[in-house]
Order: C-alpha cells, then structure tokens, then sequence
C-alpha cells in the first residue's frame, strides 16, 4: 500500500504498520539531519516490521539521515545498524560496532542467557536460549 492511500483518512483510522509509516512519512517531509525512533517495529507483523527497518537504512545510505532508534529485537540491530549502544540497567553496558558488541561474551554478560551467534549475509544474527 502506497502513503498516497492514506491521504484523506485520520491517523487514528490507521492500522499499526500504516500509522507506522505514515509517521515516518512525516519525519521525511520535516527534512531533518537527525531521526529518533522509539521501537519503531513495536507491534507490527514479521513483514511490516522487515519493511520499517528497510525504509530506516534507507533514510541513512539514501537520504543521509542519522537515525537513532530503540529496539528490542536484537538481529534487527544486528541486521541493520552501523552501530550498536546495548543498554543493562539503564546504563550503557557496551557501545560499538555491530561486531564490537554483537558477540556470544558480550550479549550473554548483558542479558544473562546463554547466546550463540551465526552469520549471515555477514552480519552476526543471534540465537538465545
């Protein structure tokens, strides 16, 4: 679905993944250097929240936007970040490339869980357990 489809409804009318880009639609227009996303793929279907990442590096390779967002969904960030700030107990734990921080030590001193890390199209993706 297109945004021009949104056009003549209210943004309490959207669903989910609809309002979703429609905000981020309105963080495009507002052309600024810097993008601050609170979890942006918050409550969206595994497509919806593949296609918010996707649209986000855009905004940075394409656009040249900095975007700094929260995330949760660790191989999201893995998948789609230059950088990476894990948070423990609202404190910066580690801050890094995704390499730097991505790793079985790291991740499991943080999240206390075991990890295990694979690559994949050369990034590193997470399995926890």
């Amino acid at each position: 679905m297109e945004l021009t489809d949104l056009q003549d409804r209210f943004i309490d009318e959207l669903s989910g993944g609809q309002r979703q880009r429609a905000y981020i639609a309105m963080v495009i227009a507002q052309d600024t250097q810097y993008v601050l996303l609170d979890e942006p793929t918050n409550n969206l279907d595994i497509y919806h929240a593949t296609q918010m990442m996707r649209m986000v590096r855009r905004l940075c390779d394409e656009l040249g936007k900095t975007v700094i967002l929260v995330l949760h969904e660790i191989n999201y960030a893995s998948f789609y970040s230059d950088f990476v700030c894990a948070m423990k107990d609202g404190k910066i734990a580690r801050f890094g490339t995704v390499d730097e921080v991505i790793t079985k030590e790291v991740l499991s001193s943080i999240y206390n869980v075991d990890f295990e890390i694979m690559r994949v199209g050369g990034k590193p993706m997470t399995i926890y357990y």
